[in-house]
C-alpha cells in the first residue's frame, strides 16, 4: 500500500482542499471505535480543471485500487501482494482495520479509515504493526480509556501521525518538498468524541474541546494556532479527565 497511501495523501493536501473528521466512539467495554473521513471534493475539482488527461487518468488509477466498500487492510495487502508479516497477532489487527474509497455521482470524493473495536492493547500493538508505514490515525487514539473514564492528553491535539505517514511514504525529494507546510495544506481537521453512556462530568479545559451533546465532544483544531510557537491559549490543560455514568 505504500505508493498508493502516498499518493492519495500528498494529493489530498493540496490548494488547501483537504478537510479531515474523525469520530471515535467510546464503548463500554473500554474499547473503541475509530472512522476518519477525508474529503477531497475540491481538489478533485480543481484536478479536472487544470491537470492533462495523461496526469489525471493515472491518478484516478491508483484513487481506484481502494475499494469503495469497507475492506481490511490485510486483504487489500494480501491482494496486491504486498502483505509482509505472517505473525498471527499482527493478522488478527490488521483484519480489524478497514479503507473504503467515497465516490458523489461518480466522481471520486475521497477515503475513509476505520478501526474496529480496538482495546488499548491493539492500539500499543498498532504503533508496533505501522512502525514502518504508519497509517495516518487520529492522535487521540491512544488516550486511556478504561470503560468510564477518558483522560486525554492534549498534546495529542495535533496532527502527527498524518505528518510521520507523509515523511514515510514518499521519496527523500517528496517528503522534503512537504515538510513544514502542512499549515498551509489542511483545510479544515476536527474529531468527535461519542461515549455510550451519558458525560457525568469533564475536569479540565482546552479552547479546542467543547461539549456538544450529552455523549459527545468536539475538538476543532485551529491550525494557525498549532503551527505557532508563539501562540497562546486562553485555555490549555494538559490533561482532561471525562467521567461517563
Amino acid at each position: 500500500m505504500k505508493n498508493t497511501f502516498f499518493l492519495l495523501l500528498i494529493s489530498f493536501f493540496v490548494l488547501q482542499s483537504c478537510t479531515i473528521n474523525s469520530e471515535i466512539v467510546y464503548h463500554k467495554d473500554a474499547a473503541s471505535s475509530t472512522i476518519m473521513d477525508i474529503d477531497v471534493r475540491e481538489f478533485m475539482s480543481e484536478m479536472k480543471s487544470m491537470a492533462p488527461d495523461s496526469v489525471r487518468n493515472k491518478e484516478f488509477d491508483d484513487m481506484n485500487k481502494i475499494p469503495t466498500t469497507w475492506t481490511s487492510i490485510y486483504e487489500i495487502d494480501k491482494k496486491e501482494g504486498t502483505l509482509k508479516t505472517s505473525n498471527p497477532d499482527s493478522i488478527r489487527i490488521m483484519k480489524k482495520i478497514f479503507m473504503k474509497s467515497n465516490k458523489e455521482n461518480n466522481d471520486y470524493a475521497g477515503f475513509s479509515l476505520k478501526l474496529d473495536h480496538f482495546t488499548q492493547s491493539e492500539y500499543s500493538s498498532l504503533n508496533n504493526l505501522s512502525k514502518d508505514e504508519p497509517l495516518p490515525v487520529d492522535q487521540n487514539v491512544f488516550n486511556d480509556w478504561d470503560g468510564k473514564t477518558l483522560t486525554i492528553n492534549t498534546e495529542n491535539f495535533n496532527l502527527k501521525n498524518i505528518e510521520e505517514a507523509l515523511r514515510s511514504k514518499g521519496s527523500q525529494e517528496e517528503t522534503q518538498s512537504t515538510e513544514g507546510m502542512l499549515m498551509m495544506l489542511f483545510k479544515q481537521v476536527g474529531t468527535t468524541l461519542r461515549f455510550e453512556n451519558k458525560i457525568k462530568s469533564i475536569t479540565g479545559k482546552h479552547d479546542w474541546l467543547k461539549q456538544i451533546d450529552d455523549h459527545s465532544v468536539r475538538i476543532d483544531y485551529d491550525l494557525k494556532t498549532m503551527y505557532d510557537k508563539e501562540a497562546k491559549l486562553k485555555n490549555s490543560d494538559k490533561k482532561i479527565k471525562i467521567v461517563t455514568e
